[in-house]
């Protein structure tokens, strides 16, 4: 009888901290279309500048994993290198390759690349971010949750590219230029960040054009 109590008791409070626990949120699905269904669902407005500052998108934090010692920008460098770098203390990296899909260049220095915002901070702004939380400005600016948010490439590549979209400016590289559209509207998408005419026509002409085969795949950011 005593036993019987004693499991019925340890089936109860198991049936109450079940009910009761709060619910789990899933996290949001992947999506996966066509680059120009995807162009499609980008919406479209003016962009305005107004206001905007780099250090309103505070960058680079401590990175995904908080323990590791190192930043954003270094988190980034080990995800994408093709050979390891070493790392020593203070999470400084020696050695190592990259390859800098922008223009195709291998590069054995980590202090030759710099990590790109797939959509610029610049161009965030224009498109949305200026009405964010600040600490939706940081987790954009150090997104790690997809991989084509940030991007190690040659700093000149970077450079070159500034804070400009599809319509001014595409990787000189031609095989990575549907690539690049792809991981630009994915980032806008998952953002959901706007463009205006210009950039949008830009980006049909390639989804509609060289890229019409391209897959986009992106998940909302929470």
């Amino acid at each position: 009888m005593i036993k019987n109590f004693v499991r019925f008791s340890a089936l109860s409070l198991a049936l109450v901290s079940l009910f009761s626990a709060p619910a789990v949120q899933a996290a949001p699905a992947a999506e996966v279309t066509t680059l120009a269904d995807a162009v499609g669902l980008v919406q479209v407005t003016e962009e305005d500048r107004t206001g905007y500052t780099r250090s309103k998108f505070k960058h680079w934090n401590s990175g995904a994993d908080k323990s590791d010692g190192c930043n954003t920008r270094n988190e980034i460098l080990l995800a994408e290198a093709v050979v390891a770098p070493t790392v020593e203390a203070g999470c400084k990296l020696t050695g190592g390759t990259w390859i800098s899909y922008y223009d195709g260049q291998e590069v054995t220095s980590a202090g030759a690349l710099d990590i790109d915002h797939m959509v610029p901070l610049a161009e965030s702004w224009d498109s949305g971010a200026s009405g964010w939380t600040a600490e939706r400005r940081e987790a954009y600016a150090n997104d790690q949750g997809s991989d084509v948010s940030l991007v190690a490439v040659t700093a000149r590549s970077n450079r070159q590219k500034s804070d400009q979209d599809p319509a001014d400016w595409m990787p000189p590289s031609p095989d990575a230029q549907c690539r690049y559209v792809a991981e630009w509207v994915a980032t806008k998408l998952r953002w959901q960040l706007t463009a205006d005419d210009r950039e949008l026509e830009a980006l049909k002409v390639y989804a509609d054009g060289p890229c019409e085969d391209t897959i986009v795949r992106y998940t909302p950011a929470t």
